[in-house]
């Protein structure tokens, strides 16, 4: 591997990434890389291999935590010292991550989310949501869809996605005999595919600040919004996954170990397996409301109303207060309600902090109701809000561990040792696919599609660019990095959106990982060779796109297994 390139590598990735890691950081991790080249890989893969093999992720990540830390406090062969170094590394890392505004404000969103989910059942909302949606959602296909359109429908941000559709789609699936794996598949691959792709997301102002900036370093200026919607077309992966869903649950066909736990769903009526280990506590989902309560489908709809509102308008209000550009203000203030200003305003805003915000309110507002209605008295409806929150403890600890061992990863230079590991001279029309496959390893080992993209897009435009300058071969080659680190960060155990969706559905972690990981390979291989593959050697997305959704049909209709109702 050539110093040179690790280097530029590291600090592009430090220039780019979001939590704008200094010169020294980017230095000291460029040394790692040099000095423990593929060993780097040993934290990421120690707690990934330990997790499917021992189904304790708790332990797992800190095994792999901590493999990492002894890493970097070894120094010769002083392994006592480096014991001890490491440990006090690790606690270092988890105050770290904890102390992050954007991680605390998930820790925090996903405990009062616990919290508005067991207030919603104790007033028993949940039941009568549950009931509702059961008279439309009478078979598993019918409950599966509606997971599906919920999913599509809350396409502004991945986490609030990930958090709302479970525990309101969790009652009528369980009583169709849904596996919990499937609906965690459901949620997990309309979350980041959905709000990749969204022309109004959390995501937007990130992926066109990257595609700005690459465009910037190879000397060319134009509208960064207009090339990322040039590049949606592009999104193989995102809008196959997407359609995979639709068409295995219209076909009622599954393959691999996600046959298997829908069998076992239908005929033995068990939603997760004998030796499973939910991520979510069942306390939060199962509070049953008193008898005196008749059961109101406004009980739900008005917290979670006012926490899809509250969303709505604090993405907008926060991300208007983040902007510091004057020309960039004047333009929103000149039109406030465009779609532009809204674009601007989402893509500014501070997703952690405003769903958090979103959720306290909501919160108050179910108590509020409870106490209003006589449901319960306000001691009552505290208890029952802290409940929840004790439910997600195991959910908050696991992402702490997951964003320590990420953390731990970029320290020892492990994203830079694969760039510079995988990245060769290659013909022009392998490019896209290529950083698809570099993309997807990163993002799977780091657990983090942002860091992922912000590593390889300053890498892939001048690249792309000096391979081949036709604008729809850059285009295509941008699209291949937002896609391939959305694949990634889809599969990896260790990625934030992948435990929530698990918490969301209450299903095992593991079994949610390793069920979906065959669905995920089989729809990236078919976004490669139907795909980017084409595509690259000049063949016009008009034609690659429908093919490829042809070929995910075929897969599932003749590879997949009929599960009957």
């Amino acid at each position: 591997m050539r110093k040179p390139l690790i280097l530029a590598a590291v600090c592009l990735a430090a220039a780019f990434m979001p939590d704008q890691a200094s010169a020294a950081d980017a230095a000291a991790a460029a040394d790692n890389a040099l000095q423990w080249g593929a060993l780097t890989l040993i934290p990421p893969l120690l707690a990934i291999i330990l997790a499917f093999a021992s189904k304790n992720v708790v332990l797992s990540l800190f095994i792999g935590v901590f493999s990492g830390c002894f890493m970097l406090e070894l120094k010769g062969f002083d392994v006592y010292h480096a014991m001890v170094g490491g440990f006090l590394h690790l606690s270092g890392q988890v105050l770290s991550s904890l102390a992050d505004p954007w991680d605390a404000g998930i820790v925090l969103q996903v405990l009062a989310i616990g919290g508005l989910i067991a207030l919603i059942s104790k007033m028993g909302g949940a039941t009568a949501i549950a009931g509702a949606i059961s008279r439309w959602a009478k078979t598993p296909r019918s409950s599966q869809l509606a997971a599906w359109v919920m999913g599509l429908f809350i396409f502004f941000d991945d986490y609030a996605n990930s958090l709302t559709v479970g525990p309101i789609m969790r009652p009528v699936t369980d009583r169709l005999r849904i596996s919990r794996e499937k609906l965690a598949f459901i949620i997990d691959a309309t979350a980041a595919p959905i709000a990749g792709i969204a022309l109004i997301s959390t995501w937007v102002a990130y992926e066109v600040g990257l595609i700005r900036d690459g465009y910037q370093a190879i000397g060319l200026s134009g509208n960064a919004y207009g090339i990322f919607v040039q590049t949606i077309p592009y999104r193989f992966y995102n809008i196959y996954i997407l359609l995979f869903i639709l068409i295995a649950v219209w076909f009622k066909r599954d393959f691999g170990p996600m046959y298997k736990a829908e069998i076992r769903a239908r005929k033995e009526g068990k939603v997760i397996a004998d030796n499973a280990v939910p991520m979510a506590s069942e306390e939060a989902t199962t509070l049953e409301p008193a008898s005196h309560v008749k059961p109101s489908v406004w009980s739900a709809i008005l917290p979670i109303g006012t926490l899809m509102v509250a969303a709505f308008l604090g993405f907008y209000f926060n991300g208007y207060q983040a902007i510091d550009d004057p020309e960039v203000l004047a333009s929103v203030n000149a039109s406030p309600l465009s779609f532009t200003a809204m674009r601007t305003c989402f893509g500014a805003s501070d997703a952690s902090v405003v769903l958090f915000q979103a959720a306290l309110l909501a919160s108050l507002v179910a108590i509020g109701m409870a106490v209003s209605k006589k449901i319960m008295p306000l001691k009552e409806a505290i208890e029952t809000f802290v409940t929840g929150i004790k439910s997600m403890n195991i959910t908050a600890v696991i992402l702490l561990l997951a964003w320590s061992l990420s953390g731990v990863m970029k320290e020892l230079g492990t994203a830079t040792y694969l760039v510079g590991a995988l990245s060769e001279t290659l013909p022009a029309y392998l490019l896209p696919s290529i950083i698809f496959i570099l993309g997807s390893i990163i993002s799977f080992a780091t657990g983090t599609s942002y860091g992922t993209m912000g590593i390889l897009m300053p890498l892939t435009i001048p690249l792309a660019f000096a391979l081949n300058p036709s604008p729809e071969f850059v285009i295509l080659s941008v699209g291949s990095v937002l896609t391939g680190a959305i694949f990634g960060d889809h599969c990896s155990p260790i990625s934030d959106t992948t435990i929530l969706s698990s918490m969301g559905a209450g299903c095992d972690h593991i079994d949610h990982v390793r069920t979906q990981l065959t669905y995920s390979v089989t729809v990236a291989a078919l976004a490669i060779l139907t795909g980017y593959l084409p595509a690259g050697l000049g063949l016009p997305v008009s034609l690659t796109l429908p093919l490829g959704i042809l070929a995910t049909a075929l897969v599932i209709r003749f590879v997949g297994r009929k599960v009957d109702d």
